[in-house]
């Protein structure tokens, strides 16, 4: 059995990719590389670079590698972008992965987990917010992944494949071994963006909106660590192989911090005082997004093992570190071949 990773080389894809890899999984993974990195995978490790839209060819390695089990990342994932350019959402998240689908179902693979997002849930009815509450999208791209869910959820009622739809709240960190993080230049992640700006990689951080209903005007979000987020899509596959039934699961710890509580403990970590702008809101920003965590916990082999905000601003900002010397590394080889040229 094979387990095909598309978008395996960006950020979520890469520590799931790991874990895999660890557990003794065969895995395929199928990368464009418009974000990802091919260094983020195992050693030895290549990506097959390639587009989920290209049916051909995720037909060609669904058969030639006897694919069983399929894990979706590949997409676009900025709120911002989404609304300045819905039509590329559309196309990257839904249209795209409704060929991946299709060929899918033709090649026999049997099971399917979907990376979606808590952003289907737009600014939620109650806190903390479950599966079965209603959802409203403020942005394309929300609107992109809960289409795509949709479609799944069709699919695998007609046809009969397994899936399990993971609706992602805030991911951060890294792998604590250092063999992959978020690498992505102009990333809006605000853990990441705030420990750029606290290594000077960034000249301050914005804090979009300080005048929302929260005990300090900020918005509130849960922050899942990524190697517990990659350690449940493990779960989830053990599930479905195991003959679970198709399900959507929230994926996060079920308490959530403010912007300026995140950047506090970036500060404390980082050991300097962050230079921070006080900006305006951004259009399609949630207020407050904690999820409610009891199907996941219940239905999964999975319990949280890094639930620290602090442990996870350290991994991250150790990722952030060991980039920085990757960088000063290779203008110290750039400058020693331009002084020998």
């Amino acid at each position: 059995m094979t387990v095909l990773v598309t978008g395996g080389a960006g950020y979520i894809g890469s520590h799931t990719v790991h874990a895999l890899v660890d557990a003794g999984e065969r895995v395929v993974v199928l990368d464009n590389l418009s974000t990802g990195f091919a260094s983020a995978l195992p050693e030895g490790m290549l990506p097959v670079v390639g587009d989920i839209g290209n049916k051909t060819l995720v037909a060609f390695l669904i058969e030639a590698h006897r694919i069983d089990a399929i894990i979706h990342f590949a997409g676009s994932t900025i709120v911002p972008e989404s609304i300045r350019d819905p039509l590329l959402y559309y196309r990257n998240n839904t249209a795209n992965s409704r060929i991946l689908l299709e060929a899918a179902v033709q090649g026999g693979v049997r099971h399917f987990i979907f990376s979606s997002t808590a952003a289907v849930y737009g600014n939620p009815v109650r806190i903390p917010v479950a599966e079965d509450d209603p959802t409203e999208p403020l942005s394309p791209y929300g609107w992109s992944k809960l289409m795509t869910e949709q479609i799944l959820r069709d699919a695998g009622a007609a046809h009969g494949l397994g899936h399990v739809i993971l609706r992602y709240f805030n991911v951060a960190g890294a792998d604590p071994q250092l063999r992959t993080g978020l690498s992505t230049a102009g990333a809006t992640h605000l853990i990441k963006v705030a420990v750029e700006a606290a290594l000077g990689r960034r000249p301050h951080i914005d804090v979009f909106g300080t005048d929302y209903p929260t005990p300090d005007g900020t918005c509130i979000r849960d922050f899942i660590h990524v190697s517990d987020l990659a350690r449940a899509h493990l779960a989830a596959l053990a599930y479905l192989r195991s003959g679970g039934a198709a399900t959507t699961l929230n994926c996060g710890y079920g308490h959530g911090y403010s912007v300026l509580e995140v950047l506090d403990a970036v500060g404390r970590a980082a050991g300097c005082k962050l230079k921070v702008n006080m900006a305006g809101r951004r259009d399609g920003d949630i207020v407050t997004s904690v999820a409610k965590t009891d199907r996941i916990r219940a239905t999964l082999a999975w319990t949280p093992e890094l639930d620290d905000l602090d442990q996870t601003v350290a991994h991250a900002l150790a990722w952030e570190r060991h980039l920085l010397g990757q960088a000063t590394k290779q203008t110290r080889v750039n400058d020693r071949k331009s002084r020998s040229a």
